[in-house]
């Protein structure tokens, strides 16, 4: 099974071959896309940093014991559908959850993802709306059809360690393809397609990602 396991004060346990690419996050136009920047080599079983101060990251390396890192998981645990808000559209509609990383795929040519769901009778808006939501790197938004059919994209099981050279910090870990998550007292978070985890020790959200890496300057690599 593909899983990460959260262990208390410690590191992310990645099981079941989970590719872990580094991607750099990079203006393109009106909007950002990824750029691959490494493939790292793993086993089927890897740890990753959750206390930012490894010294060989993106894997621990057992720093978070001598730093007495503090872990604890404070994220609302309900549902999605439980916590988001809906927005209503003129042909689609979507919902969110208000959890962000700072990744910024919410923008497209057009407009962010809120205006073009807004917008979504112009065909273009729609399709730019899909998209926007889909790449949030956070699973903030999903998009729906007017009979609730989730229209988000479906991705392959993957982990991204992601840079963001344009507010010179390293960004999130990034987990696609809706592979569990469970935390260090067992029990299992509701599934989602893609959400964001903390990499930095300093979010108030843990496990997942609120954009502290930013106002903290965390960069992997000092």
């Amino acid at each position: 099974m593909k899983k990460i396991k959260i262990v208390k004060d410690g590191p992310y346990i990645v099981q079941g071959d989970i590719p872990l690419v580094e991607r750099e996050i990079t203006p393109d136009g009106n909007s950002y896309k990824l750029v691959d920047k490494e493939v790292y080599k793993t086993g089927k079983v890897y740890t990753l940093c959750r206390c930012g101060k490894s010294k060989n990251p993106p894997f621990c390396d057992g720093q978070h014991a001598k730093e007495n890192f503090d872990g604890a998981e404070t994220c609302n645990k309900l549902n999605f559908l439980e916590r988001a808000q809906k927005i209503t559209g003129a042909e689609i509609d979507m919902y969110d959850d208000g959890r962000c990383a700072l990744a910024r795929f919410c923008h497209r040519p057009n407009g962010d993802a809120w205006e073009l769901v807004e917008s979504s009778d112009i065909p273009q808006n729609k399709e730019q709306a899909i998209i926007a939501a889909s790449e949030c790197t956070a699973g903030r938004l999903v998009v729906c059809d007017k009979q609730g059919n989730n229209l988000n994209f479906k991705y392959q099981p993957e982990i991204e360690i992601l840079q963001d050279p344009e507010n010179n910090v390293s960004g999130p870990i990034g987990v696609k393809g809706s592979v569990e998550l469970q935390s260090s007292d067992g029990t299992i978070y509701p599934k989602q397609e893609r959400y964001a985890l903390c990499r930095c020790g300093y979010s108030k959200n843990k496990p997942f990602c609120d954009c502290s890496h930013v106002p903290y300057g965390f960069v992997d690599n000092e």
